[in-house]
């Protein structure tokens, strides 16, 4: 049997149906975990799933404590091709527990579930995708629980969860750090605390949100503002994609304004169709009267089914290198701004890095592909167009083609 400690019990008497738990390294999230999942199986029949971001994680972290927990009631215990036990539980019926990793999370589409416990969630890539196209439909038929549990990486998708609690109540989220387990002797953490390096100690021990090493946009928070009104005067308005798949495409709306580029919305979805894409960018198109669109040249024939469909698309330049310094520049001077309902721009500024180096240290030649689809639409878009920064001694390698004001 597990004996929770007091953090942990603070947590398991809360009545939230969504839990959002930030903790430190050894907290105890796979104990608390697993005694929350044990409890949900014995009480009624039900299914449960606990999802790591791989499978490999989901065996390591979680199934032998489980098998361990449950043996005396185990009426079944798969190991392949996936992880399940199926249990005797209080009612005299059975109740099942899946293990699953993230980069298999389609496996969990069209099932229902009363519990889904998400660990690790600021590790895991596309979230947003898999929990609203996935993972949150699997509630609907029995008003499933869940628990999202992590220690923070930057302010990526963990972080926005984390503040949903302000935005719906059915949301709560929970601090502890690793110094809230009493079992961690504290000479042994403040001798990590001796050893790491500030903002490494403050994230990994004390769930602290910090800014990760080698970012590449290093966007103050004064420059997130509130969101545009469509009907401003603006000098232009453009619009950048990058296209996608099984990998999110992206659609950036971005409106020229008093010598400054303002994001003013954007769209990143998983699994949609080049029809559904040109869609969502004719929308948008409508809405913000945009008059020109930079789409990722790497496709051609998406390209031309845009412009079949109406769409004034240009050629966008693939300089990495030389489109991330002139963002870089305009950050550096003010001249980029995102609005507050950007939140997929948001977290993508606060998680695009440059790999590391030597040391751990971050090594600054092309950024890393990860968490950069509206990033890369950004750049196609900012750094292609042609129009009025021109006069401001701000040329894009293109020539300049000015465009009325709207």
């Amino acid at each position: 049997m597990i004996l929770l400690h007091p953090s942990q019990k603070i947590i398991a008497k809360d009545r939230s149906r969504f839990k959002v738990i930030n903790c430190g390294r050894r907290w105890g999230k796979t104990t608390y975990s697993v005694e929350v999942m044990k409890a949900k199986a014995l009480s009624k029949e039900c299914t449960i799933a606990y999802i790591a971001p791989t499978i490999g994680q989901a065996r390591d972290i979680a199934w032998a404590m489980l098998k361990k927990e449950l043996q005396p009631i185990i009426v079944k215990a798969k190991e392949a091709p996936s992880l399940e036990l199926e249990i005797r539980n209080q009612k005299g019926t059975t109740s099942l527990i899946k293990l699953r990793g993230w980069e298999a999370i389609e496996t969990l589409r069209g099932q229902a579930f009363d519990l889904l416990v998400i660990d690790e969630v600021a590790s895991m890539r596309n979230f947003w995708t898999g929990w609203s196209e996935v993972l949150r439909p699997t509630l609907t038929d029995r008003e499933g629980q869940v628990i999202f549990i992590s220690t923070p990486k930057g302010f990526n998708h963990f972080h926005t969860l984390f503040n949903k609690q302000f935005e719906d109540r059915d949301y709560k989220s929970f601090h502890f750090t690793s110094y809230d387990n009493p079992h961690n002797k504290k000479e042994e953490l403040d001798k990590a605390k001796s050893e790491l390096d500030e903002n490494q100690f403050a994230q990994e021990y004390l769930a602290d949100f910090r800014k990760v090493e080698g970012l590449v946009y290093n966007l103050p928070e004064s420059e997130i503002i509130e969101p545009i009104d469509t009907k401003i005067r603006t000098e232009a308005r453009i619009m950048g994609v990058d296209w996608g798949f099984r990998n999110p495409a992206a659609i950036i709306v971005l409106y020229f304004k008093d010598k400054e580029w303002i994001v003013a919305e954007d769209w990143k979805l998983a699994g949609r169709t080049t029809s559904e894409i040109i869609q969502a960018m004719q929308n948008k198109i409508a809405e913000h009267k945009v008059i020109q669109v930079f789409p990722d040249p790497a496709e051609p024939d998406r390209i031309e089914e845009c412009r079949r469909a109406g769409i004034n698309c240009r050629e966008a330049n693939k300089d990495i290198e030389g489109g991330v310094s002139y963002i870089q520049n305009l950050i550096k001077e003010k001249r980029l701004k995102v609005g507050k309902n950007c939140t997929y721009t948001i977290e993508e500024l606060n998680t695009y890095q440059y790999p590391e180096g030597v040391d751990g240290k971050p090594f600054k030649d092309v950024p890393e592909k990860m968490n950069d689809h509206l990033m890369d639409a950004m750049r196609y878009a900012i750094y292609s167009y042609k129009g009025p920064q021109r006069n401001l001694g701000m040329a894009s390698p293109l020539a300049p083609n000015l465009y009325p004001t709207i």
